[in-house]
């Protein structure tokens, strides 16, 4: 089937709620506006049960099915939150905060979500019940993780969860995903190497940590090459090295930072070895000391084989097989559905965006046209996962 009528009807509609919220964007769980204008939307739609305060500041509307809701129960998931930056576009729905943005099209997945629910709560047409799951804080906080273990999944009776992001480039009305890893573990470390200071004339009378920093650098560029297979992938990336402020002065500690993505969690473990040893090993064999405080971050996103062919069926009816790519190459970039996704199974979607500036950028923003294509994606997935319990 093409998208839907009512969704095309709908999307005047929600494209106000969308721009609406890309002026007024927040940041990880201080989503408290945004999170009371979903609260207020679920409720005039007639959701069933309206639950703010998920996981902090997330927000999740039950929608009944014409049975009452008896038996099963999946859950539909947007997140709500924007990122720190200065928007460029100069739309009239550009942000209204300097410094913050919707630059990841979360308002977008919001909006789409809520049209969603709209219809559904109009509609009825299913059994079972449908949980509309609004999240804060995917961009760095974990609110998916705080969803999880604020008890949600329990709450509701989810048994099934499905996600999905725009995808720039990709073009609207297509969509794409793919079983197992589609998006990298994300995990960071911080190293504070510490040696002796002095002038940069006399360098043997010192332990340079910048020296030693280097050495570092260069060694865990090595794991992706010769610690890893070349078949499985990985991401070692040093983004901050800071140390000294005078160029005749050898400081006494150097300061690095950096992120590490994987798709398997045997590949995660041997990096998180490898750099640990290496930070250890080239500070000991120059004197000096090191120290590094290693965070696990978002674990893999992972999608269930049999939901993910669900979703490809769906997506399928949506826009046509030949517009669905079932086997994406991964991303290394991070995503924390990934945390429902080890709670309960399900699947996460791509849908297109069109040739738009790229996620993260201050000049990108969600592209309008999308809105029918997701909408009908979100109303065909619960109804056809929900037409017979």
């Amino acid at each position: 089937m093409p998208i839907l009528n009512r969704a095309a009807e709908l999307q005047d509609e929600i494209t106000e709620w969308r721009r609406h919220l890309h002026n007024n964007p927040e940041l990880l769980f201080d989503v408290h506006q945004t999170a009371a204008f979903v609260e207020e939307k679920l409720k005039a739609f007639g959701c069933d049960e309206v639950v703010p305060g998920i996981g902090r500041t997330g927000v999740v509307g039950l929608i009944k099915g014409r049975n009452g809701g008896d038996g099963k129960a999946i859950g539909l998931r947007a997140d709500m939150d924007a990122l720190p930056i200065s928007e460029i576009t100069g739309k009239p729905w550009a942000s209204q905060t300097d410094g913050k943005m919707h630059a990841c099209g979360h308002d977008g997945h919001t909006a789409m979500l809520l049209g969603a629910a709209k219809y559904l709560a109009e509609t009825r047409n299913f059994e079972g019940s449908v949980a509309v799951i609004f999240q804060p804080a995917e961009e760095g906080g974990a609110g998916g993780d705080e969803m999880v273990k604020d008890g949600m999944m329990e709450r509701f009776g989810i048994e099934e969860v499905y996600g999905m992001h725009n995808l720039p480039g990709l073009p609207v009305g297509e969509f794409a995903t793919r079983q197992g890893a589609i998006m990298a573990a994300t995990d960071e470390f911080t190293i504070t190497i510490k040696g002796r200071g002095g002038h940069a004339a006399m360098p043997y009378q010192t332990i340079d940590p910048i020296t030693i920093g280097a050495q570092v650098v260069s060694g865990m560029q090595l794991i992706a090459s010769r610690n890893a297979n070349p078949l499985q992938s990985i991401v070692v990336s040093v983004t901050k090295f800071n140390a000294g402020n005078a160029y005749n002065v050898i400081p006494e500690e150097a300061h690095i930072a950096g992120t590490v993505r994987t798709l398997d969690a045997d590949v995660r473990a041997m990096a998180e070895e490898r750099i640990k040893q290496i930070v250890k090993n080239v500070a000991d064999a120059h004197n000096g000391e090191a120290t590094i405080v290693y965070h696990r971050g978002y674990p893999v996103t992972f999608n269930h084989a049999e939901q993910t062919d669900f979703s490809v069926s769906i997506a399928g009816e949506i826009a046509g097989a030949e517009k669905v790519d079932k086997n994406i190459d991964p991303t290394m970039g991070g995503e924390d559905f990934s945390f429902m996704l080890e709670s309960r199974p399900g699947a996460f979607i791509f849908i297109g965006n069109g040739e738009t500036a790229g996620l993260h950028h201050p000049a990108y923003d969600f592209n309008d046209d999308v809105i029918p294509h997701g909408v009908s994606y979100w109303v065909k997935l619960a109804e056809t996962s929900l037409a017979g319990n």
